[in-house]
């Protein structure tokens, strides 16, 4: 990987994570198209920028981490179906980083959904959330685990499916976002320490990068959506993964054809 390329992942990991969209997908489908998918470097990339995205919420939202504890623990509620899940399933998790097919199915899947989510749910009128609708949010931020299933938008939909705003809910899903991300940081990071891989200086300097560049562009990405979805909606992001996702699978498809002949 070199600074470009860290850098454009970076932006569109700064532009994606809180947008509905797959920010993993995304990292996926411009790793491969960089030809630097399967590099170990860029696995821990991917995870490790997410850092900077998390420092964006800490940021915007700074004054609402100084709520009651109650806060908190409707957070660690959230979290904990996806530390379950994520520890059960990493093997297998690990093993669709690779396939832009998986991305781009899910992208279309999940596409359809959007289209459709605000005449499910409409805009809910609750704002409080209680552990019950806590728990049932993080279960629905585990399908996240399959890639191009955005975090984001599973744990919004989720919230409006228990009668949140799209407000309430997609605020929660950037506060969830922190545990979420910090623990798969963590994680990740230990399993490549655990299996001895170093980081030369530049790498390290190309983490500094996409961790400051990301959370540039996290700032400014969430301020957007909150105004664009508490007055619009989601279908402008179901068509546009739609869009995408049918663009990568005919990229593939005739990349595969070209190799053939």
């Amino acid at each position: 990987m070199d600074t470009l390329q860290a850098i454009v992942l970076a932006i569109i990991e700064g532009l994606t994570e809180f947008l509905p969209v797959s920010s993993t997908g995304h990292m996926i489908i411009a790793s491969s198209f960089f030809g630097i998918a399967g590099d170990d470097f860029t696995k821990l990339f991917t995870i490790v920028i997410q850092l900077g995205t998390i420092m964006s919420v800490v940021v915007l939202y700074f004054k609402r981490f100084f709520q009651s504890m109650d806060f908190y623990y409707k957070l660690f509620v959230a979290f904990l179906p996806a530390v379950f899940l994520g520890l059960l399933l990493s093997d297998f998790i690990d093993s669709l980083l690779e396939n832009p097919i998986t991305v781009a199915v899910s992208l279309i899947i999940g596409g359809f959904i959007l289209l459709k989510v605000d005449d499910w749910f409409g805009d809910g009128e609750l704002t409080e959330i209680s552990y019950l609708t806590a728990l049932k949010i993080g279960f629905f931020q585990c399908l996240a685990m399959i890639p191009g299933v955005s975090r984001s938008g599973a744990s919004i939909v989720g919230g409006m499916s228990q009668k949140l705003s799209r407000t309430v809910a997609a605020e929660f899903s950037f506060f969830l976002a922190i545990p979420t991300m910090l623990g798969a940081t963590v994680k990740k990071s230990y399993d490549y320490y655990e299996a001895g891989f170093q980081l030369s200086s530049e790498q390290v300097n190309l983490l500094i990068i996409g961790n400051v560049v990301g959370f540039i562009v996290a700032l400014i990405a969430i301020k957007f959506f909150i105004d664009y979805l508490s007055k619009n909606g989601f279908k402008i992001f179901g068509y546009y993964r739609i869009i995408a996702g049918v663009a990568v699978l005919l990229i593939h498809f005739f990349i595969q054809e070209l190799t053939v002949i």
